[in-house]
C-alpha cells in the first residue's frame, strides 16, 4: 500500500483552514450578539446608538486580535466586496423600501431625486476637483480615473445615525427627505463609480460626459422598472395561487426569494441593484404584503427588519476591526503627516460638497412649494446637511474595490487612500454620530403633546383617539402646529382637537397626482395584483377569522 505524503499535507491544510474559518465565524457571531445586547442597554443614552456601538466594539476587538497575533493581523474575516454587495446590502435596501411611508416619499419624490441624484453629482464633482488640486501638492500621484473614483467614494453618504434619531410620525417631511435621499445617493454613487471604471477616460470630452449622464438616466429608469415588474409579479403569483391555503411558509419564501431575485437580475444585467430592490420593496409592501395571510404579514415584516438590522451591525462591526489592519498602516507609517493631510482634506471636501447642493437645492425646492408646511426650513436644511456627513459601508466597499486587490495593497498611494477612507469613516461615524442625537433634538424638538397622547392609552388605536386624518396627512404628527402644540377647543369642559390644516375641513378632496393615482390604482391595479381591500377570501383563513372577530367586537 503506497503512502502519499503530499495528499495528506493538503488534507491537513484544508482541515486547519476550515477550523480557522469556524473559529472566526463563531467569534464574529458572538460579537454580533454582544453589539445587540450592549446597544439595547445604551438605547436611552443621549449620545450613543447601535451603529457607533458596533464600530467601537469592532475597534476594541481589532486591538485585542492585534495584541494576540503580535501585530500580524486585526481581522477575523477578510473584507470582500462580493460579501457586501451580494449578501449584506440587499436586505438593508429592500427593508428600507418595504418599511417606507409611500405617500410621504412620493409626495417629495422630485425633491428626493434632486438631492439624491443631482446633489450627488455636484458633490462628486467638487470632491474630484478638490482632490486633483490638493493631492498634487502632497506628492501623491494618481490617474484621472482614481480622482473620479475618489469623488464617487466620498459622495456616498450613510444616514443611519440620523434616521435612528428621527421619527416618521413626528417629522414625516424631514424623515422622507433624509431617508429617500440616502437610498438614491447610494445608487447614484455606485452607478457613477461603475461608469468611471467602464468609460475610456483617455478621450474625455463633452460627448463622453453626455454619454455618462445618459447612462445614468437609462440605469435609473430601467432599474426602477425592473423592481416594479418583479414586485407586481410576486403580487400576482401569490394572489392567484394563494399559498396560504396550504402553507404560510411558501408565501413567505416566495416573497423573500423574489425580492432577492430582483437584485440579482439587476446585477446580472449591469443595472443598479440598489434601485431595483428598493422599488421592489415599495411595490411588495403596497400589493404583495396584503395578499398573504395575517401570520405571513407579521412574519415577513419582522424577518425583513431583522435581516436588515443584523446586516447593518455586521458591516459596522467589520469596519471597526478592519480599521487597524496593520498591512495598510505599515505603508503610511513613514509619512504620517501626509496621511493625516489627505484624511483632513477629504473630510473638508465632503463638508463643502455637501453644503454646495443642500442649501441651494432646498431654496429651489421651496420655490415650487405653495404651503409653508411643505417647505424645508433652515433648521431642517441643517439636519439634512448633517445627515449626509457620515460615511459608511458603501464608501468602504468602493474604496476597497478601487485601491486594493483581494483586500490587500502594495502601493503607497493606494495604501494612503485606503487608510484615509477608514479614518474618515471612523471619524465621521463616531464623532458626527455622537453629536447627531443632541443636535437633532435641539433643532427638531419632539412633540410632547404627541408623546402624551400615544402613551396615555396604549390599548386605543389612533383612529379612536384623534380626528380623522385629511387627505394631505400621513401621520398623527400633522395634527399639530409648527410649535408642536395641538389646536384645541373646549366643549363642556371636554378638550377637542381642532384641525390645524384647512385640508381636514374640506369635504371635497383636492385633485392632486395622488388622488388620480388612487383612482387608477383602485380601478385597474388592485383588482389584478391585489392589495388593501382586495385580499383573497378563503373560508377558514386567518384573514376571515380576524374579520369575524373584529365584527363581533364592533357589535358588542
Amino acid at each position: 500500500m503506497s503512502f502519499d505524503s503530499g495528499t495528506m499535507l493538503e488534507t491537513m491544510d484544508t482541515l486547519t483552514s476550515d477550523h480557522t474559518s469556524v473559529v472566526s465565524i463563531t467569534l464574529f457571531v458572538t460579537l454580533l450578539c454582544a453589539c445587540i445586547v450592549i446597544g439595547h442597554l445604551l438605547e436611552e443614552n443621549r449620545w450613543m446608538n447601535e451603529s457607533i456601538t458596533a464600530l467601537i466594539i469592532g475597534v476594541a476587538t481589532g486591538v485585542v486580535i492585534l495584541l494576540i497575533s503580535k501585530g500580524k493581523s486585526s481581522r477575523l474575516l477578510v473584507f470582500s466586496e462580493e460579501l457586501f454587495f451580494i449578501y449584506l446590502l440587499p436586505p438593508i435596501i429592500f427593508n428600507a423600501g418595504f418599511q417606507v411611508k409611500k405617500k410621504q416619499f412620493f409626495r417629495n419624490f422630485m425633491t428626493i431625486t434632486m438631492f439624491g441624484a443631482l446633489g450627488t453629482m455636484i458633490s462628486f464633482t467638487i470632491i474630484s476637483l478638490g482632490a486633483m488640486a490638493f493631492f498634487k501638492k502632497m506628492d501623491i500621484t494618481l490617474d484621472l480615473g482614481d480622482y473620479l473614483a475618489i469623488g464617487a467614494i466620498f459622495a456616498a453618504t450613510d444616514s443611519v445615525c440620523t434616521l435612528q434619531v428621527l421619527s416618521q410620525d413626528e417629522t414625516p417631511l424631514l424623515y422622507s427627505l433624509v431617508f429617500g435621499e440616502g437610498v438614491v445617493n447610494d445608487a447614484t454613487s455606485v452607478v457613477i463609480f461603475n461608469a468611471v471604471q467602464s468609460f475610456d477616460l483617455s478621450n474625455l470630452n463633452t460627448m463622453a460626459a453626455l454619454k455618462l449622464v445618459g447612462s445614468f438616466i437609462y440605469l435609473f429608469i430601467t432599474s426602477t422598472v425592473l423592481g416594479v415588474v418583479t414586485g407586481l409579479l410576486s403580487a400576482y403569483v401569490i394572489k392567484k395561487l394563494y399559498f396560504g391555503r396550504h402553507s404560510t411558509d411558501r408565501e413567505v419564501a416566495i416573497m423573500m426569494l423574489m425580492a432577492y431575485l430582483s437584485y440579482m437580475v439587476a446585477e446580472l444585467t449591469d443595472l443598479s441593484g440598489i434601485l431595483t430592490v428598493f422599488f421592489c420593496g415599495i411595490v411588495m409592501s403596497h400589493y404583495t404584503w396584503h395578499n398573504v395571510t395575517e401570520n405571513s404579514r407579521i412574519t415577513t415584516k419582522h424577518t425583513f427588519a431583522t435581516l436588515s438590522f443584523v446586516a447593518e451591525i455586521f458591516i459596522f462591526l467589520y469596519v471597526g476591526m478592519d480599521a487597524l489592519d496593520i498591512e495598510k498602516w505599515r505603508f503610511v507609517s513613514s509619512s504620517p503627516k501626509t496621511s493625516f493631510s489627505v484624511s483632513a482634506t477629504l473630510l473638508g471636501l465632503t463638508l463643502v460638497g455637501r453644503a454646495a447642493f443642500v442649501f441651494p437645492l432646498s431654496f429651489l425646492s421651496n420655490l415650487t412649494k405653495k404651503h409653508p408646511h411643505e417647505k424645508i426650513d433652515f433648521k431642517q436644511q441643517i439636519t439634512v446637511w448633517w445627515a449626509g456627513l457620515m460615511r459608511g459601508a458603501v464608501s468602504m466597499a468602493l474604496a476597497y474595490n478601487q485601491f486594493t486587490r483581494a483586500g490587500h495593497t502594495q502601493d503607497r498611494a493606494n495604501a494612503i487612500l485606503i487608510t484615509s477612507t477608514i479614518t474618515v469613516v471612523l471619524f465621521s461615524t463616531v464623532v458626527f454620530g455622537l453629536m447627531t442625537k443632541p443636535l437633532v433634538r435641539f433643532l427638531m424638538p419632539s412633540s410632547k403633546q404627541l408623546n402624551r397622547m400615544i402613551s396615555s392609552d396604549s390599548f386605543v388605536p389612533n383612529s379612536y383617539s384623534v380626528p380623522l386624518l385629511g387627505e394631505g396627512q400621513d401621520s398623527v404628527a400633522e395634527l399639530f402646529n409648527d410649535n408642536g402644540q395641538s389646536s384645541e377647543v373646549h366643549d363642556g369642559g371636554r378638550a377637542i382637537l381642532r384641525p390645524s390644516s384647512l385640508r381636514m375641513l374640506l369635504t371635497k378632496p383636492t385633485h392632486t397626482v395622488h388622488h388620480y393615482w388612487r383612482k387608477f390604482d383602485d380601478a385597474f391595479m388592485r383588482p389584478v395584483f391585489g392589495g388593501r381591500g382586495f385580499v383573497p377570501f378563503v373560508p377558514g383563513s386567518p384573514t376571515e377569522q380576524n374579520v369575524q372577530q373584529w365584527q363581533g367586537e364592533a357589535k358588542q
